[in-house]
């Protein structure tokens, strides 16, 4: 027996815990179950959800309806009453506000060690640019709603000259092969073995996201995300065991769409049920590892790292194959994500790194700048300091808000031209000049990683708005 979010809806389970609470329950114990009897039996623990407190199929859900002060099914946690220390990288460069967002992270009861990267600014909880390490949780918020966004990079055994020579098919593969903005994906059947994954049929909520999956898979979502061909200058003796030179590149950043989306949706809000923090630091509420929620909520934020990997591997094939070429390596890493690691100390903790790239000693990684401004390969250095972290690229220097208000698409395509970028789409939003100076965010980190080569944007996709 299944019953859609939509029949949940109009009999009155209309926000995403409760539905997911009656789905799981329902694919669980109800499978040879009349749709109207089980039907009958949610709306009756609507209307008094005491009574079935103590059933051991519907208990969880009716609990999920009674006043908090009958239910006890949360904790009540209070803040430090002083900041952790933490690194900070970017000295005056990162804003204040980033800072005040990094100070009350570690003031959290669950929180051990805490860094800025050198692109930080403001974020929605954790600041961007940031990496927060934490005892036995995981922070749904502090992972953020696009899980996995990351970047990747192919290298091509092609000279600069093809970007020029071959700059119409191009545009023309990119216009034809990636998809951006929220909705919809690429207009061709997509293939992967992450389709197949178990937890899409073991796990009830996952299950009904498996079509979104679907249709978005291969695709770029909207905001600072890119695909986008350049020069790469490889440097001598780097540590990809490639010979130095000139090469054409192909980079992209993006996340896990909607999957991660709707996963950061319905734990963070079971997260707020369970940990009751401050009101300043509500959306810090942690899930705890050794828990059932802690658990379902790592496996599914594993689930969509592995889809936003997947997602650009259909982009970096559907391209290459569109222009006839291979390429000879391709890295990648995610910047949205919480990894179990154990820190130079020897204490375990589950490491939150919100805009912030891994940079483990020898840990390849992709810097960016902007549209118009280098990006660097990097190889990480492993600084204990950092939590084996860098920057995920230059950081904004100007909100989006402040970009619309400070520049026009004339003013941005003179940039471009002046630069020798083409772009297809995008959005005064992503200005050159609404970002920071990449090389001195690079200088502020110099101790974290070791540049490998230097790529150069020269034909850019992004979303139109």
């Amino acid at each position: 027996m299944n019953i859609r979010l939509k029949e949940l809806s109009e009999i009155g389970y209309i926000d995403n815990v409760s539905r997911s609470l009656a789905i799981n329950i329902i694919s669980k114990h109800c499978k040879h179950d009349a749709k109207e009897n089980v039907i009958r039996i949610l709306e009756q623990i609507l209307e008094t959800p005491q009574a079935f407190l103590n059933d051991e199929i519907w208990g969880k859900l009716a609990e999920h309806f009674c006043p908090l002060s009958e239910t006890k099914t949360f904790t009540v946690y209070e803040l430090r009453e002083k900041v952790l220390p933490f690194k900070t990288y970017g000295g005056k460069d990162v804003e204040t506000i980033a800072k005040q967002q990094m100070e009350l992270a570690m003031r959290l009861p669950v929180s051990i060690a805490g860094a800025l990267m050198a692109d930080a600014h403001a974020g929605y909880g954790l600041p961007i640019g940031s990496v927060l390490a934490v005892e036995n949780a995981v922070i749904p918020y502090a992972v953020g709603v696009d899980i996995g966004c990351r970047m990747t990079l192919s290298l091509f055994d092609e000279m600069p000259a093809f970007l020029s020579r071959y700059a119409y098919q191009i545009k023309q593969a990119l216009k034809g092969k990636t998809h951006f903005g929220m909705e919809g994906g690429i207009p061709f059947a997509q293939e992967h073995e992450i389709l197949d994954r178990t937890e899409f049929q073991t796990d009830a909520f996952l299950r009904n996201l498996h079509g979104k999956a679907v249709r978005q898979l291969g695709s770029s979502g909207g905001g600072n995300h890119f695909v986008e061909f350049g020069e790469l200058e490889l440097f001598e003796e780097n540590s990809f065991g490639l010979p130095a030179g000139q090469y054409v590149a192909l980079l992209s950043h993006s996340g896990s769409r909607g999957l991660g989306t709707e996963i950061a949706r319905r734990y963070s809000e079971i997260a707020r049920e369970q940990c009751r923090l401050p009101r300043e630091a509500g959306h810090f509420a942690w899930l705890a590892m050794d828990s059932d929620a802690g658990q379902a909520y790592w496996m599914s934020m594993n689930l969509a790292g592995d889809y936003a990997k997947a997602c650009h591997e259909r982009i970096h094939i559907n391209l290459a194959k569109a222009l006839g070429v291979k390429p000879v390596k391709t890295i990648g890493n995610h910047h949205n994500f919480a990894w179990n690691e154990t820190l130079n100390d020897g204490r375990k903790a589950i490491v939150h790194r919100k805009g912030a790239t891994p940079a483990h000693v020898g840990e390849p990684g992709i810097i960016p700048g902007s549209m118009t401004t280098p990006g660097y390969l990097v190889q990480g250095c492993g600084a204990p300091e950092s939590l084996f972290s860098a920057s995920h690229g230059a950081g904004r220097a100007m909100s989006r808000q402040k970009a619309k208000e400070s520049f026009t698409q004339s003013s941005l395509k003179k940039m471009l031209t002046a630069a020798g970028v083409q772009l297809i789409d995008g959005s005064v939003e992503e200005a050159p000049l609404a970002y920071k100076n990449i090389d001195k965010v690079m200088d502020f980190q110099k101790e974290l990683v070791n540049i490998q080569g230097k790529f150069m944007p020269r034909i850019v996709r992004m979303n139109k708005e």
